[in-house]
């Protein structure tokens, strides 16, 4: 029998500092107050229940302190947190079920004075998780800001951070632990496995996810990497032999994504996210509109028409959107004049200066693509945020939809031009090379070195300031949420993820004309693990873990690639004079057999995907 809240005492004098609150500098102080009396009150009160304490006490004034609170809880109001959340753990009999208080000592490791029992991730997730379910109950507006409105049920925290009240809320690093971690995951470089069960631990089943699926995708490079190097070096001059390549690149690129479903449902099953309830999804903070009655839950929340969404998307954001197109295939067709100009200017010369004159175009063409990416992105999200999406996963599904089709439109249509229209295959692999080549280092400077050379200057300032102050203080973990609330803030796996779609996406159509792409990937890809490891560790702030089972919209996105891929390399097999030589007098007939190669193998991939 499930007991009331009512019944525990969650009250604990020295609590472990897990959650850090940031306020506006110039907050007033009866707003403060009535924060931190709504996060320690009672459940059955309104109150989160949690236990909350100034960065700085004892009547101490130390600049950068007197708006930041620290946010912990009891052992016990862990645990009730644990089972409201539905978090899985191990039992006795090595089944994974959902954590219950009552059941307690019925999961594997429990003892009462085990405070290790939930990882400091967990921890830090369900104080999260009560912060964010900290709703108004009798107010009617945020204490000392009558413009700051409030109603039954609205978020508290995300009032407060939609008037500019809450700056930002951020788990604390565990230094030790972090430093261990730290030892065996980048510090030592040697190319094996990364502690993927630490990095889950530490950072939740989201970002463990993440680099689990770049460790297993460049494993998966490695037997193209091996095939491309001979082939590349016996067939370099020789740019139409690529049958037998694209042939391979048609069975592995189906095959390492359905081999990825079970690695994925294997980590999902241990790490006990496989089997997690789904709670009914809360609007997202963004979200506005008249206040009405949800007719799911009957809570007062904004409602806010479909028609006027769907109006939105369709006479703004998809005109936009197909104007981002257009303006990325002139720019394109820019390029090929670009092309054109260096090749002449090559023919009259003839000079050192002109062979390298051939690869500037193709250089500043991929600087330009990086650069429309980025811009694009920014726009992306503004319009997904004007069009009011109600749930996060509508907000994500349609921002991943607009950035995925103009990345591709973006990075590959040249590629496609150039194979299908041209038929210039030698043109075909200098333009994937330096496509490849260029967004790799790019960004590799913009994603690791240049962030991690304005931490360090950052953290220089923080530990000369806290040099200044006041020796009879305890400073450490002043100068630690000091150090970490300058850090840049983890905005999540999305840019992670599309990188090494797009890397897919250079394997997978084009590899059979420039072999050593994969090469280049999994170099890449070894350096990226590192870089990656260290960003989060040392750059940006702990990220909140987010419990999950696979990595979501990216695989529907990876399988949509795949389709792609095998279109694109039947049609490259069906081009190839090979081929060509089978069928000398009817091309009609080789028409015919490669739409009907494609298309077995379209079926094939899905009825895999029925497959239970």
């Amino acid at each position: 029998m499930k007991v009331s809240w009512s019944s525990y005492d969650t009250y604990e004098a020295n609590f472990r500092p897990l959650v850090v609150v940031e306020l506006a500098k110039d907050t007033k102080d009866e707003t403060k107050e009535w924060l931190t009396q709504k996060i320690v009150d009672k459940k059955k009160n309104g109150g989160a229940q949690l236990l909350v304490k100034p960065l700085i006490q004892d009547g101490k004034e130390i600049e950068g302190s007197k708006n930041i609170f620290i946010i912990g809880a009891s052992n016990l109001r862990l645990l009730l947190g644990a089972e409201t959340v539905g978090l899985v753990k191990e039992c006795n009999d090595n089944s994974m079920r959902t954590f219950t208080y009552t059941t307690r000592k019925t999961f594997r490791n429990f003892a009462e004075d085990n405070h290790d029992f939930l990882t400091m991730a967990e921890c830090q997730y369900i104080i999260k998780h009560e912060l964010e379910n900290l709703r108004a109950k009798d107010e009617t507006m945020i204490p000392g800001y009558p413009q700051a409105k409030l109603y039954p049920g609205k978020s508290i925290m995300r009032r407060l951070m939609t008037n500019g009240i809450l700056i930002q809320i951020f788990p604390l690093h565990d230094a030790e632990a972090l430093k261990k971690l730290g030892h065996i995951w980048y510090r030592q470089m040697k190319f094996r496995y990364q502690p993927l069960d630490e990095i889950r631990c530490y950072f939740g089943e989201t970002i463990a996810f993440y680099f689990a699926f770049l460790e297993y995708f460049t494993f998966a490079l490695i037997p193209m990497a091996v095939i491309g190097i001979p082939y590349y070096i016996f067939d370099w001059e020789d740019y139409d032999k690529y049958v037998l390549f694209a042939g391979f690149n048609l069975v592995w690129s189906t095959v390492i994504l359905e081999l990825w479903k079970r690695c994925c449902a294997v980590m999902a099953y241990r790490w006990g996210t496989l089997m997690m309830k789904r709670q009914f999804e809360e609007p997202r903070p963004g979200f506005h509109g008249v206040l009405g009655i949800n007719p799911v839950t009957g809570r007062e929340e904004p409602v806010y028409s479909s028609f006027k969404r769907q109006l939105r998307i369709y006479l703004v954001s998809l005109p936009f959107v197909c104007l981002c197109l257009y303006l990325s295939l002139y720019i394109m067709m820019v390029y090929f004049d670009m092309e054109i100009q260096a090749h002449l200017y090559h023919e009259e010369n003839q000079s050192d200066l002109s062979s390298l004159m051939l690869y500037v175009p193709s250089i500043i063409y991929a600087v330009v693509i990086e650069a429309l990416n980025r811009l694009y992105r920014y726009a992306a999200e503004f319009l997904t945020s004007w069009e009011n999406h109600r749930l996060e996963s509508s907000y994500q599904n349609h921002l991943v939809l607009k950035v995925l089709v103009f990345n591709f439109l973006n990075c590959f249509a040249s590629l496609f031009y150039i194979a299908f229209v041209l038929f210039d295959m030698k043109l075909l692999r200098q333009n994937l090379a330096t496509l490849l080549i260029t967004s790799q280092v790019l960004n590799q400077c913009v994603e690791a070195v240049l962030p991690y050379w304005l931490q360090k200057r950052r953290n220089q300032r923080v530990k000369k300031k806290v040099k200044e102050l006041e020796k009879d203080v305890d400073l450490s973990l002043f100068e630690q949420v000091n150090l970490e609330k300058g850090m840049d803030t983890y905005l999540g796996t999305f840019d992670d993820y599309l990188e090494l779609f797009l890397q897919f996406g250079y394997v997978s159509l084009f590899s059979c004309v420039y072999p050593l792409a994969a090469v280049f990937a999994v170099l890449n890809n070894i350096t990226e693990i590192y870089s990656d490891a260290l960003k989060m560790c040392r750059i940006f702030k702990r990220p909140f873990a987010e419990p999950t089972a696979n990595i979501g919209v990216w695989q529907v996105a990876f399988q949509t690639m795949t389709i792609i891929s095998v279109a694109t390399n039947c049609a490259l097999i069906g081009m190839s004079p090979q081929v060509n030589a089978l069928f000398p007098d009817s091309k009609i007939e080789l028409v015919l057999i490669v739409v009907l190669a494609e298309q077995m193998k379209m079926v094939a991939e899905s009825l895999k995907g029925q497959t239970p």
